[in-house]
């Protein structure tokens, strides 16, 4: 790959990382325009995942935003989904129409869903289990089936319905993302279908771009103009996939 391409990755998990994002949609993305193998983008996204959430989830950790009350319900559901989802590996055609699903719903995210600014005071309500359930399970299942976390979905959902401050979601979203890569990466041992490239140089990009994130999460996370161009590069990946079916 050209240096271009790894500095993209970096970008990516250095924007994700900062709101508390594993970066999946954004690594398969820049992977779907470099016309990577399907089986290849699904195991390194996970990998890269786990590496950008992970350090995103201690520095919120270290902040004290984690709350198990909120998180726990929603992964102990979406755990056996996203096995599950990784264990049903689809087609390259399907895994490429789930992709363009999935790119486009987070390019939407990122350019309808404004994320109000973080609230001095931490909150956290319990959400009722008529919701985690359908919700753990769904996201669990397109996360094990896609090679992403789920928490790019998980963040507005937590938002729009008011169950926790922003800090504190983004913490849910880390831990979300870690648990369900992990599980995916797991099934895909078990199945014999782990693939990835080569990923010291990935690992590289992405622990220093996470890094940054982290360090500069306020600055990053309201810049308006960094979303916008986020969201168009996920459509750009969004129609190259379709074409690919």
């Amino acid at each position: 790959m050209d240096p271009i391409f790894y500095t993209l990755i970096g970008i990516v998990a250095c924007l994700y990382s900062a709101v508390g994002h594993g970066g999946a949609t954004g690594y398969l993305a820049i992977m779907t325009i470099y016309q990577l193998d399907p089986g290849i983008m699904a195991g390194s996204a996970l990998i890269l995942n786990c590496l950008t959430a992970s350090i995103a989830l201690a520095a919120y950790c270290r902040a004290g935003y984690l709350s198990l009350s909120l998180s726990l319900p929603f992964i102990l559901v979406s755990i056996p989904f996203a096995f599950l989802g990784a264990i049903c590996r689809p087609s390259d055609s399907q895994y490429s129409l789930l992709l363009a699903i999935v790119l486009i719903l987070a390019s939407a995210r990122l350019l309808l869903l404004k994320t109000p600014p973080g609230s001095p005071d931490r909150f956290v309500r319990r959400p009722a289990l008529k919701i985690v359930v359908p919700t753990g399970a769904v996201l669990g299942f397109l996360a094990g089936a896609v090679g992403i976390g789920g928490g790019v979905f998980l963040s507005p959902v937590i938002i729009l319905s008011g169950w926790a401050d922003t800090r504190t979601t983004s913490a849910t979203a880390a831990l979300f993302i870690v648990a369900n890569s992990l599980a995916g990466l797991c099934a895909r041992l078990i199945n014999s279908s782990l693939e990835y490239g080569e990923m010291a140089p990935l690992l590289a990009v992405a622990l220093a771009g996470s890094l940054l994130g982290s360090w500069s999460a306020t600055r990053l996370s309201t810049s308006e103009y960094l979303r916008r161009l986020l969201a168009a590069v996920l459509l750009i990946a969004a129609l190259k996939s379709l074409i690919q079916i």
